[in-house]
């Protein structure tokens, strides 16, 4: 896997829009200026907005050939050094007709985003591009008062000062779907409510395990089966499966659907583990326990396939950035989560 150079001051990067079209809206164009001033401030990057992302929500689904423009012009561009993507969605899988890969590989850069952007970071991985999974634009850049100091420290240990190796520690504190606040500029200065979090748990499993970290928001799954972008098995034999849930209530019964999917492919049987984020439905933490336990644990008979669970990557707050394919190790005695090599160059 290819991996990106660090950032460093006075570094262009650019904002894409390649799922849903919200930052270009009028009642949301205050989050981009507020990520825009965040990055040239905090961080002396100069910040550029490729020509479609800031088109609006209707504009940019009925275009989805101008999303993959913005993104393939962006790595085309010697001197964009980061590509961020604005927010999820649910339909970034129709950029696939108009994606270069040979493009992607020969410009390697850092690419963020998470949630519907599964799909881009899947595009990624089959140019062999390493790539960050969390920090969207609006999300985590934008976040109202200040980027909180869980994802602001994993975003400079991994983008900018890349550590040799970086413990992933389990964030102290967290919010729920139920408790964001809002995106509107009333809101501008109410900070996300926080409660103690639980800490990292091992549903199953003991020892330690490595492999390199593949995967996203498993309710994008669906739209990536039987497309080119689907590694086959071998790809993911030695792998370290990410799942995070989308803000959306899934219930369980559509998890164990995911989830025996996976199993009849085969692809639970030949990873080294699981890591599941931390459900951002309060109501589901729990339940989702028994719904891992369940299917790889029981239907798949691998009861001793570490499963690490509460991590804080994707759509709970607070989350992580987390560069895939790179290797990590589960530490199941110690409950510890590690990536074993520098995130950047």
């Amino acid at each position: 896997m290819i991996k990106p150079k660090r950032l460093q001051k006075g570094d262009k990067v650019a904002i894409v829009s390649l799922s849903r079209g919200m930052l270009g809206e009028s009642m949301f164009i205050h989050k981009y200026e507020i990520a825009k001033k965040r990055l040239e401030e905090d961080y002396s990057l100069e910040v550029i907005v490729m020509p479609n992302a800031l088109k609006g929500i209707d504009y940019l689904y009925e275009h989805p050939e101008a999303r993959a423009q913005d993104l393939m012009d962006a790595f085309r561009d010697p001197e964009i050094k980061a590509v961020f993507n604005a927010i999820g969605g649910d339909d970034t899988i129709r950029l696939l007709p108009y994606i270069d890969f040979d493009v992607l590989r020969e410009n390697p850069k850092i690419f963020t985003g998470f949630s519907d952007t599964t799909s881009n970071h899947f595009m990624m991985y089959k140019a062999g591009l390493v790539s960050y999974y969390g920090l969207s634009v609006m999300n985590n850049i934008a976040e109202y008062v200040s980027i909180n100091e869980y994802t602001k420290e994993a975003m400079e240990k991994t983008l900018f000062y890349p550590q040799e190796k970086l413990e992933i520690k389990c964030s102290d504190f967290c919010s729920y779907e139920n408790e964001k606040v809002w995106w509107m500029e009333e809101n501008i200065n109410e900070s996300t409510p926080r409660h103690p979090n639980t800490g990292y748990e091992i549903l199953q499993g003991r020892g330690k395990v490595s492999g390199e970290l593949l995967g996203g928001c498993i309710d994008v799954f669906v739209e990536l089966l039987g497309t080119p972008l689907w590694p086959g098995l071998e790809e993911w034999k030695g792998k370290l499966l990410l799942i995070e849930t989308s803000e959306v209530d899934m219930p369980e019964m559509v998890l164990e659907w995911f989830l025996r999917n996976l199993h009849a492919q085969g692809i639970l049987h030949v990873l080294e583990g699981i890591v599941v984020g931390k459900p951002v439905v309060e109501d589901k933490v729990e339940k989702y326990k028994k719904v891992y336990k369940q299917i790889v644990g029981f239907e798949a008979g691998l009861p001793d396939l570490p499963i690490l669970y509460n991590v804080n990557v994707g759509h709970a707050y607070p989350i992580g950035v987390f560069p895939l394919g790179l290797t990590y190790e589960i530490d199941c005695d110690k409950k510890t989560f590690t990536l074993l090599e520098k995130a950047t160059e």
